[in-house]
């Protein structure tokens, strides 16, 4: 049996649906995420080429131009991995290899979610260190990392175990 016997490829998950539909629907879901980081890191990286050509920023010290250096790299690397996507599934399109664009999609999204976290501490870090000095720079850039360590890695994993005293499904 295949697809195109309609056979569900997973009885068990209350959904009805064969490996292509899922695939479609998978690819629909990363899409909708890739917008959302898409516009904050397009948004951020427009932010970071204006720094550069403000009169303060010839006052940055070496950390300051350091840490501004990486963040541009960052972001364009963010916005690269995001384009990326795009264009391979535009390569791919009709070549019947969805599922597997579908995960190689789904890894590169990872990867850039951790680009544009690594990102947004940079520039808590930055911005906190130009206008409020050093330490409260380096105070504002860990408490962003504790934010992400909380929202981005144990948030979901904990959502993803069931309640005690519950079965998982």
């Amino acid at each position: 049996m295949n697809d195109r016997d309609g056979v569900d490829i997973d009885p068990g998950d209350g959904r009805h649906e064969t490996a292509a539909q899922r695939a479609d629907r998978n690819w629909g879901e990363i899409l909708q995420e890739l917008r959302v980081i898409q516009t904050g890191t397009q948004l951020v990286s427009g932010f970071l080429l204006t720094v550069a050509f403000q009169p303060r920023f010839t006052a940055l010290d070496a950390i300051d131009r350091a840490v501004y250096g990486a963040l541009v790299a960052l972001a364009a690397a963010s916005t690269i991995l995001g384009l990326s996507i795009v264009a391979m599934h535009r390569a791919r399109f009709r070549h019947h290899d969805k599922p597997r664009v579908v995960t190689v999609a789904n890894t590169m999204l990872r990867v850039m979610v951790v680009a544009v976290a690594a990102l947004a501490v940079g520039v808590v870090l930055l911005v906190f260190d130009a206008v409020f000095g050093r330490l409260a720079g380096v105070l504002a850039g860990g408490t962003a990392v504790l934010a992400v360590v909380g929202l981005l890695v144990l948030l979901p994993n904990v959502w993803h175990r069931p309640p005690r005293g519950v079965d998982a499904p």
